[in-house]
C-alpha cells in the first residue's frame, strides 16, 4: 500500500492541485486550501502565494507546512508531505509561467502570465525541505 520513494517523489511531481494545510492558531483547525505547486524528484516542493496572504501569515508563523495530492483514477493514491520552509524569495514572471505552464497551455497560459505579472505581482515563492511523508495506493490492496 505505502508508496516507494520512487513512486512518491514521481507522483509528488505531477501537476496534481496540492491541498496546503497550515497551522492556523490554538483555537483553530488548520488552514486547508487548494493551490498549484512545483516539485523535481529529489528537490524542494514549492509554491507561489501573496506575501501578504493569510496563507503566507500562518506560514511564517508555522514555519513550515504540509502538502496533499491525490487521485482515483485508476486507483485511489494520495500523497502527503510536511515539513520547515527552506526558503521564501521574491516571486518573479518567469516562476509564475514555470508554475502556470504546469497546469495551462496555450493561450491559456499566456493569459494567466499576464493577469499575473500585474495582480499577481507581490507574490512569493516558499519552498519547504520534506521530512515528513504519508503515502498510499489503495488499489495495491487485494
Amino acid at each position: 500500500m505505502a508508496l516507494s520513494r520512487e513512486e512518491r517523489e514521481g507522483f509528488l511531481a505531477e501537476p496534481h492541485v496540492a491541498a496546503l494545510g497550515v497551522a492556523a492558531g490554538d483555537d483553530r483547525g488548520p488552514l486547508v486550501v487548494p493551490i498549484w505547486y512545483a516539485y523535481e524528484p529529489g528537490g524542494l516542493p514549492w509554491i507561489l502565494t501573496g506575501a501578504g496572504s493569510r496563507k503566507m501569515t500562518l506560514i511564517r508563523a508555522a514555519g513550515r507546512f504540509s502538502l496533499m495530492v491525490q487521485r482515483t483514477e485508476p486507483t485511489h493514491r494520495y500523497v502527503s508531505v510536511e515539513g520547515p520552509v527552506a526558503e521564501v524569495d521574491e516571486g518573479s514572471g518567469a516562476l509564475h509561467r514555470e508554475m502556470a505552464g504546469r497546469y495551462l497551455s496555450g493561450a491559456a497560459l499566456d493569459e494567466f502570465v499576464a493577469f499575473a505579472e500585474v495582480e499577481l505581482a507581490d507574490h512569493v515563492v516558499v519552498r519547504m525541505r520534506p521530512e515528513h511523508w504519508f503515502t498510499a495506493d489503495l488499489g495495491a490492496v487485494g
